[in-house]
């Protein structure tokens, strides 16, 4: 996807503001990077993967900072650091995780703690360290991302969904301690997102298939469909909005 992909609208109150995006070397993470970049924000992304991100950075005109997500003090650091150099952070998009398949008997309690790590400790850690500068400026979106698969149940899944159902109450409690400050707390809850890593690890026709038929609408979601919603939410056009699940799932859990 390209840059023009974002130019049907223009979102003016996120031209010069600041962005951090964790995760943004690849997949959702990547389009989201591209999205804010095209709206002329000033975006720092972070991710462990420095073969993708750092020309991806180059490509986008954003900034590449690598940060393992799992070492808090790292990424308090960094935090810190973007604040420092770009005068502040306006929106925080909690883009990284990974949906790591285990089966239930396999599961150790250090394969559960990673889980949780991944997908739910950074996005609170993160919000925390960027609700401080925030609260003095007096305003800020943080962009949390959840999870279709905690509704539907699906198995082989229970450290990943365990985790995307908690970042629907981390949402709304964020939302309502943050909001007096100014602070905006909502989530994305993406559905079937046809990325790079599915097609790689899972993907076939007859999966493709099942999507689309319990789907609403008929065709397969791309990182673009995230990207999007995620343009809304950092910007003043959903100043009014907190505390709530944004659904990009095609319709899928309405099966």
């Amino acid at each position: 996807m390209t840059a023009d992909a974002y130019s049907s609208v223009r979102y003016h109150s996120l031209r010069g503001r600041s962005v951090l995006i964790t995760g943004g070397a690849s997949g959702i993470g990547a389009e989201l990077v591209r999205a804010f970049a095209a709206q002329e924000a000033r975006v720092v992304f972070l991710d462990v993967d420095r073969e993708h991100g750092e020309p991806h950075a180059q490509a986008t005109g954003s900034r590449f900072l690598p940060c393992d997500l799992l070492d808090i003090d790292a990424l308090r650091a960094v935090v810190a650091q973007v604040e420092a150099e770009q005068g502040g952070i306006d929106v925080l998009v909690n883009n990284a995780g990974r949906d790591d398949r285990q089966p239930l008997a396999a599961i150790e309690p250090a394969d559960w703690r990673r889980m949780l790590a991944l997908n739910v400790d950074h996005q609170f850690f993160a919000a925390q360290a960027v609700a401080a500068g925030m609260s003095r400026r007096g305003h800020g979106s943080i962009v949390m991302l959840g999870s279709v698969s905690w509704m539907r149940g699906r198995p082989g899944m229970a450290g990943y969904t365990t985790s995307k159902a908690a970042i629907n109450g981390l949402t709304r409690t964020l939302a309502r301690e943050l909001g007096p400050a100014g602070i905006r707390v909502n989530c994305i809850v993406p559905g079937a997102i046809l990325t790079e890593r599915q097609r790689a690890l899972w993907l076939t026709p007859q999966l493709d298939a099942e999507f689309i038929n319990l789907q609403a609408l008929k065709f397969r979601l791309t990182p673009e469909h995230v990207a999007r919603m995620a343009l809304y939410l950092g910007s003043d056009e959903s100043a009014g909005c907190t505390g709530a699940n944004f659904m990009v799932d095609a319709g899928l859990t309405q099966n």
